[in-house]
């Protein structure tokens, strides 16, 4: 799957996870474009090397310890792109990174047929 249809699949579904989750916001649309496009970034340039570093607690937890990543990855976003996507905290970081895992999954899939 090509690098666009990625960005539009992870900007449906941070905005699926803005619309659904507490805590998780975006003023625009075209802000959740930018945040899809970052989280893109940063997922291709540092969440591969902390993948690898937490490789023996991620084993211990039988994979449960990459929702953890995922979160901390989102809060990446927040921090770089500040005006594009806001957390109130960790659960809210938590249940997006959850959903936006499911919902670009899920397009993903279905954008394959």
């Amino acid at each position: 799957m090509g690098f666009l249809t990625r960005w539009v699949c992870n900007a449906i579904a941070i905005y699926v996870a803005t619309k659904i989750v507490p805590g998780l916001s975006s003023p625009t649309l075209f802000a959740i474009v930018i945040a899809a496009l970052v989280l893109g970034l940063v997922n291709a340039s540092v969440r591969w090397v902390l993948l690898i570093l937490t490789l023996p607690i991620n084993i211990l937890s039988l994979g449960l310890f990459t929702l953890i990543i995922n979160a901390l990855m989102l809060y990446v976003v927040s921090w770089i792109v500040p005006s594009a996507l806001q957390i109130a905290g960790f659960w809210a970081a938590f249940w997006g990174a959850l959903l936006i895992a499911i919902v670009s999954t899920l397009l993903a899939h279905f954008l394959k047929r």
